[in-house]
């Protein structure tokens, strides 16, 4: 008697570059805060599919450090939209009970952002089905440098061996060290890079590009994603089935 298949794999956490949000606006002669708008409608519907789909973790890459040297206006068109995004979202995540988290230099945030973050985070922070993170001010390369000097200031004050510090430790001091590190990053608009994001947590992601831009990124795109996903063959460095999928690996 055959066996019966097992399911795909499916991803306990996936991180999103969401790019292309000012390309689209901009080839339908919009404003590019336009497509900021649209693309917040991609959170929503990606945030529901996550939750469908049993993702126990999504992190968005919303804003990062080197998003302060946009225009002014774009850069305060951002946060009025991340203010109204919180407002408008706060009833899906109560209603699939997910909770908000921040990574991220959260105090560069203008104090009207912080206060309404402050608030949605600590309305869900009781939420155990899932969490949505939001990279805000986030750069990977912060990110390891204010663990390093966190750790140096513990070495200083004479609380820590520098002798003890290994990855496991190092961990411990980066923004969400309780979250798992992402199964999957997706990328939409077809760039090839990482654009310093997660780059710690990355090592062993698996990556998936698409073309599309963020604001047409929906449920049916995800879950190409998912199932893309659920066709790798992850080995973390050893062999795994290699035998049977030699193409797949050195």
């Amino acid at each position: 008697m055959s066996e019966t298949p097992s399911p795909p794999a499916r991803p306990v956490h996936v991180a999103i570059i969401m790019d292309g949000n000012g390309r689209w606006a901009v080839r339908r002669g919009w404003p590019r805060i336009r497509g900021h708008e649209e693309g917040a409608e991609s959170v929503r519907a990606i945030v529901r599919a996550c939750s469908e789909a049993g993702v126990r973790y999504l992190t968005l890459y919303a804003f990062s450090v080197e998003n302060w040297k946009r225009p002014r206006e774009e850069v305060q068109g951002l946060m009025d939209l991340l203010i109204r995004f919180l407002r408008q979202q706060e009833h899906d995540l109560h209603e699939h009970r997910l909770r908000l988290r921040v990574i991220g230099r959260m105090a560069d945030l203008p104090s009207d952002v912080q206060h309404e973050l402050s608030r949605v985070i600590a309305a869900t922070a009781s939420y155990d089905r899932g969490q949505l993170l939001l990279a805000l001010s986030y750069g990977g390369r912060t990110e390891i440098t204010d663990a390093a000097r966190r750790l140096a200031e513990e070495v200083r004050a004479g609380r820590l061996d520098p002798a003890a510090i290994d990855e496991t430790l190092f961990s411990r001091y980066l923004y969400a060290p309780d979250v798992p590190d992402p199964d999957l990053i997706i990328r939409t608009a077809g760039e090839m890079r990482l654009s310093n994001f997660l780059l710690w947590q990355s090592s062993y992601a698996e990556l998936y590009v698409t073309p599309v831009l963020w604001p047409d990124f929906r449920e049916k795109e995800f879950q190409e994603a998912l199932e893309a996903f659920g066709r790798r063959i992850r080995r973390f460095g050893g062999l795994g089935d290699v035998e049977s999928h030699p193409e797949g690996g050195q």
